[in-house]
C-alpha cells in the first residue's frame, strides 16, 4: 500500500503486519502509524483508493471486543495522536483518540478535575475507551460516557476530516454525531479527538459496603436509596459464583454533608456496615480475560437479573461473576477463561427469554465465536444501523463485522 503525502509532513510508510498485529486471528497486510489528524485522513483516502478493509488500534485492550471482522488489510495504530488541552476554566479538555487514558486523568486530577467515568479497562486510551463506549460505575450521577462527550474529530471512511460539536459545553452541534460513534467499535470512523466535559473533584468521598444476606434485602435497599435524598455516585453490586454479595455506595460532595448522608446510607442498608474514605482497589475495571457480557433491564429489576444470570450460570455448569450499576439497569458478566460456549449461550437465551431484558457479549473467547454463540441478541432498530453504516461507510471497509447485524 502507498500514502499520499507533501514534502516534510510526517506521514510515514506502513509497516508490514505481523501476528502481534493479529484482529480475531486475521493479520494486516499493513500497519500505519499516521502523527496527525491530517496524516489520519491521508491514510484513510489511500486505504479507500485500494479498497483496503480498516480496523483501528489504540493500545488493543479492546481489539477482541464485538464481533470478528471479516477483512484486514490495514491496521491504524492511533498511538501517534497523543496531545492533552486542558481548557480548565471552562472545565473541557480535547486529547487525542490515542492518549493513554491514566496519562489523561493524571493531568486532570493535578488540576482539582476529572472525567466523570470510572475505566473499564487498565491500560486503554480514550479512542478506544469511547469506541467501546461502556461506562463505568459513576454513570449514575454524572451520566454514561457518551453524555460527557461534547466534541469529536473523526476521519471518515473516504479519508474527509469531519468535527461535531466543540470546546465549548454549550456547542451541542453536532452532538449526535459523536454518540454515533460511542460505541460504534470503529465501524463508522476512525475517531481522532475527543472533546469532553468535566468536573470539579469533590473535596469528600466516602463508600459505605455491606455484604447482602439475601436479594430481598437487595431490593429493599435498593427501593428506599431510590426514595432517599442521599444521592449517590454510584450503587455497584458485587456478585461472585460464591459467597455473600456486596452492596456499595459511593457519597460524594463536601465533609460536611457527606457525613449525614453516609448516616442515611448506613440505616438503609442496616447492619454494620463498613465506611471507607476511598474506593477500592480495581474499582469498576473489568476483568481482562474470558467472555463477558453486559446486561441490561429495567433498573427495578437489576437485583433479579443478577439472581436469575446466577442460577442460569450454575445450571449450564458455569460460574459467572456479576456485577454493576444497579440504578442504571447495567451489568456485567464476567466467565472465567474458558467456559463453555454451550453454557455461554445458555445464559444468553435464559436472559434474553425475559421481555425487556437483553445480554450483549462485549468479549468473546474465540471458542465462543467458532461455536456461533449470537453476540447480539434481537437488536432493535437495526434496519436503521444498517442504513446510518451504508451512508457512513457503503462500501463497508471499517471494521466489517465488529457490530451488530454483520455491521
Amino acid at each position: 500500500m502507498t500514502l499520499a503525502g507533501e514534502p516534510g509532513t510526517d506521514d510515514r510508510a506502513p509497516r508490514r503486519g505481523t501476528g502481534t498485529d493479529a484482529v480475531g486471528g486475521l493479520v494486516p497486510a499493513r500497519v500505519a502509524r499516521p502523527e496527525s489528524t491530517e496524516a489520519l485522513g491521508r491514510v484513510m483516502a489511500a486505504a479507500a483508493r485500494e479498497g483496503s478493509a480498516v480496523v483501528a488500534r489504540g493500545n488493543g485492550t479492546a481489539l477482541d471486543w464485538g464481533g470478528l471482522p471479516r477483512r484486514l488489510d490495514l491496521l491504524v495504530d492511533t498511538a501517534g495522536l497523543s496531545w492533552i488541552e486542558h481548557i480548565a476554566g471552562d472545565l473541557v479538555v480535547e486529547v487525542g483518540a490515542g492518549t493513554p487514558v491514566a496519562e489523561l486523568y493524571g493531568v486532570l486530577a493535578a488540576a482539582g478535575q476529572r472525567l466523570s467515568m470510572d475505566p473499564v479497562r487498565a491500560g486503554g486510551t480514550v479512542g478506544g475507551m469511547v469506541a467501546t463506549g461502556v461506562s463505568g460505575p459513576r454513570r449514575l450521577l454524572s451520566g454514561a460516557l457518551r453524555d460527557l462527550v461534547i466534541g469529536m474529530t473523526v476521519v471518515r471512511a473516504d479519508g474527509v476530516v469531519a468535527r461535531s460539536g466543540g470546546r465549548v459545553v454549550k456547542n451541542v452541534a453536532g452532538y449526535d454525531l459523536a454518540k454515533l460513534h460511542t460505541g460504534g467499535l470503529g465501524t463508522l470512523g476512525v475517531i481522532a479527538s475527543v472533546a469532553l466535559r468535566l468536573h470539579p473533584l469533590p473535596p469528600a468521598l466516602r463508600v459505605v459496603s455491606r455484604a447482602t444476606p439475601s436479594h430481598e434485602h437487595a431490593e429493599r435497599a435498593l427501593a428506599e436509596l431510590r426514595r432517599s435524598t442521599v444521592v449517590p455516585s454510584a450503587v455497584e453490586l458485587d456478585r461472585p459464583p460464591e459467597g455473600p454479595g456486596h452492596l456499595r455506595v459511593v457519597l460524594e460532595g463536601t465533609p460536611d454533608g457527606v457525613g449525614a448522608r453516609v448516616a442515611e446510607t448506613a440505616r438503609i442498608l442496616g447492619g454494620d456496615p463498613e465506611v471507607a474514605d476511598a474506593l477500592p482497589e480495581g474499582w469498576g475495571v473489568l476483568p481482562a480475560e474470558g467472555t463477558l457480557a453486559l446486561v441490561s433491564v429495567p433498573p427495578a429489576e437489576s437485583v433479579r437479573a443478577a439472581v436469575r444470570v446466577g442460577g442460569l450460570s450454575g445450571a449450564a455448569g458455569a460460574t459467572a461473576h456479576v456485577t454493576g450499576s444497579l440504578p442504571a439497569g447495567a451489568l456485567y458478566v464476567s466467565f472465567p477463561p474458558g467456559a463453555g460456549a454451550e453454557a455461554v449461550g445458555a445464559v444468553a437465551d435464559g436472559v434474553r427469554s425475559v421481555p425487556g431484558w437483553s445480554m450483549t457479549l462485549l468479549r468473546a473467547e474465540p471458542h465462543v465465536h467458532t461455536a456461533g454463540v449470537d453476540l447480539w441478541g434481537e437488536v432493535p432498530g437495526l434496519p436503521l444501523m444498517r442504513a446510518v453504516k451504508d451512508s457512513f461507510d457503503p462500501r463497508h471497509r471499517l471494521a466489517p463485522g465488529r457490530f451488530a447485524g454483520g455491521i
